[in-house]
């Protein structure tokens, strides 16, 4: 299980704190962390690489080493605090990263088509969808949102509120993110984007009831009549550019007060509804790779792009074809919350509207101006070749496994997640004949602010049924043992990271605490097997939903892929993507590859008659 796929059903409490323990009081000790660390890095390194790094972690790790006195640093800031890593993670992770967040940081999940094909079918589901996610956020403000349990212990709730108006904001050296959700007193709209131009939709009456679906239909229809296509400038460009470039053009931006006034109201928006145009149409065979990049990156800057702001916490995207999926900032939202609220919208509009919209007059939505003098249309013109440069570098294949799901290695007592990530590596394995470091996502969920850690791939046993696989000489006895044991080892590391004793937070807490001290980053985080441990060539992320929907996002690295799937019952959901500057990654043959490891995998736990 990884970092979304744990989650069981709510059960009726409600407290987003009762019952979760502070991470500090589950702090690894020292020793037992670098001991896994090098554990973690056999399957990587040849051996005299490997007793080079070991005795570089044992002179760090020693009574005298410099990793004591970082330890107890870490087990001070502990003490006066309920979680020492999240801070610091979201800040070092995130909000220093200086990359894009299109395609490179930003999940998007893409939904089942909708059971429209054109405008009026896509404004009446916009309109449900405006409702089911105000229905939610009710719940979330009420403090009637029920805790969810993952193996009987009770999860953090605490990112919830945040999903909702809220927004990331571009520095030049890190952004910082804005909140402005108070449950009574809080926005009361959300942000309409369509033909690249952004409304503020009231979606609360005066009293504080929200608008029925039929006066935000109404409200929509009004949006789509003064917004048809024009020459406007696609703003939301600027927002997937390097965050060190949107930085200096967004201070350009505030600088007209116009300017400033829409900017404020799109991050102040409870969330974000882009009214996506028409696409290509394209084979049956390539739709769900297609509208997976399209909920992604809008398909490019003569397509859908310019209809995003990424920045954005949440926004959803729904286009006049039926396709209709959500895109996500990670510094305030994770998938698990994400895919709560996904499945409430989900059941929300299976339900027949059945209040009649009052005949009570709306304001017009209003629209917002942007003011574009010479120097905010170069940064425009730049973010589209940039954006346009970085979507053409994409490669992303979604494909639907359908052999089997989940229930077929929950049979067999072996745990699906595990059966996948040893499928993933032994995929990777015969392609690239080696195999290389991965993370998948575990949950910190059990603690009071947690957030992620990493499970660590490959392992010894992982590597050790790898290499028999494909060997002949191997009786097929063998396998299904070395299969059993790589299985269980991960579902090990799995177990240790969810309650708090992973390697990765801990490693990272140890660095951070060095500069934090002001002084030289240890030898051990400059050496070349921590670069090479760390150099994610593959990162995977389970996310289930109680529907047939995949989330795909950009790989960690230019030579690598980024594996997303939901399992369900019967079958998996996948999508692979890497990037076509590497001539050494090919999205399209990693997924072929893995589709035929797991047929080979399921003829070697159950062969056919």
């Amino acid at each position: 299980m990884s970092c979304w796929g744990s989650r069981t059903q709510p059960k009726p409490r409600q407290t987003t704190t009762l019952g979760l323990r502070s991470l500090g009081r589950s702090m690894p000790p020292l020793a037992h962390t670098l001991q896994k660390y090098l554990t973690a890095l056999q399957p990587l390194l040849p051996p005299d690489e490997l007793e080079h790094t070991r005795k570089m972690v044992q002179r760090f790790g020693s009574p005298g080493g410099l990793g004591k006195k970082l330890q107890q640093g870490l087990e001070k800031r502990a003490r006066h605090s309920h979680n020492w890593i999240t801070d610091w993670w979201v800040q070092w992770a995130y909000l220093e990263s200086r990359q894009p967040l299109a395609v490179h940081s930003n999940p998007a999940i893409s939904l089942p088509r909708q059971d429209f094909s054109d405008w009026r079918g896509q404004l009446v589901f916009a309109a449900k969808l405006i409702s089911a996610v105000l229905d939610f956020k009710a719940r979330v403000d009420n403090g009637h949102l029920p805790v969810e349990y993952m193996r009987g212990r009770p999860l953090c709730m605490e990112l919830y509120p945040q999903l909702f108006s809220s927004c990331r904001v571009p520095g030049p050296k890190h952004d910082h993110v804005v909140h402005y959700g108070r449950p009574r007193r809080g926005p009361t709209h959300i942000t309409v984007v369509r033909n690249y131009q952004f409304f503020q939709l009231d979606v609360y009456n005066s009293d504080g009831t929200p608008l029925t679906q039929g006066q935000i239909h109404a409200q929509l229809c009004r949006i789509r009549s003064q917004s048809w296509k024009t020459d406007k400038e696609p703003m939301g460009i600027l927002t997937s550019e390097h965050r060190h470039t949107w930085g200096q053009a967004y201070n350009r931006l505030l600088h007209d007060r116009i300017n400033k006034e829409s900017v404020r109201l799109i991050e102040k928006g409870i969330f974000t509804l882009c009214l996506d145009s028409p696409v290509m149409r394209i084979s049956d065979e390539k739709y769900a790779s297609r509208m997976a990049a399209q909920i992604l990156h809008g398909g490019g800057t003569y397509s859908n792009s310019g209809n995003r702001w990424f920045d954005k916490t949440v926004q959803f995207v729904v286009g006049e074809d039926g396709s209709w999926g959500l895109l996500y900032e990670q510094a305030t939202a994770e998938g698990p919350p994400v895919s709560t609220l996904l499945d409430h919208v989900l059941q929300y509009c299976k339900k027949t509207d059945t209040v009649r919209a009052p005949l009570i007059p709306l304001p017009m939505p209003k629209k917002l101006y942007f003011y574009i003098d010479p120097a905010i249309k170069w940064d425009i013109e730049m973010a589209k070749q940039n954006l346009d440069i970085l979507i053409n570098d994409l490669d992303i294949t979604c494909f639907n496994f359908q052999r089997f799901g989940k229930e077929f290695p929950k049979r067999l007592r072996l745990s699906p997640n595990s059966v996948i990530q040893v499928a993933i590596q032994l995929a990777y394995y015969r392609v690239h004949s080696e195999v290389c470091a991965a993370c998948d996502i575990a949950s910190l969920r059990m603690f009071r602010g947690g957030r992620t850690d990493y499970i660590r791939s490959p392992t010894n046993q992982m590597l050790s049924f790898i290499q028999a696989f494909d060997d002949p000489a191997v009786s097929r006895e063998a396998k299904i043992e070395l299969l059993r044991e790589a299985a269980e080892a991960y579902s090990q590391l799995t177990d240790q990271a969810l309650h708090g004793h992973g390697i990765d937070r801990h490693l990272l807490g140890l660095k951070l605490q060095a500069i934090e001290e002001g002084l030289s980053v240890p030898r051990m985080f400059m050496d070349t097997a921590y670069g090479l441990a760390t150099h994610w060539k593959l990162r995977t992320g389970q996310v289930p939903t109680n529907t047939d929907s995949v989330m795909c996002f950009g790989p960690l690295v230019p030579d690598g892929y980024a594996v997303c799937y939901n399992p369900q019952p019967d079958h998996v959901h996948f999508s692979v993507t890497a990037f076509n500057c590497c001539e050494e990654t090919n999205a399209e043959k990693l997924a072929d590859t893995l589709e035929s490891t797991l047929c080979d995998i399921q003829e070697l736990l159950h062969p056919p008659a």
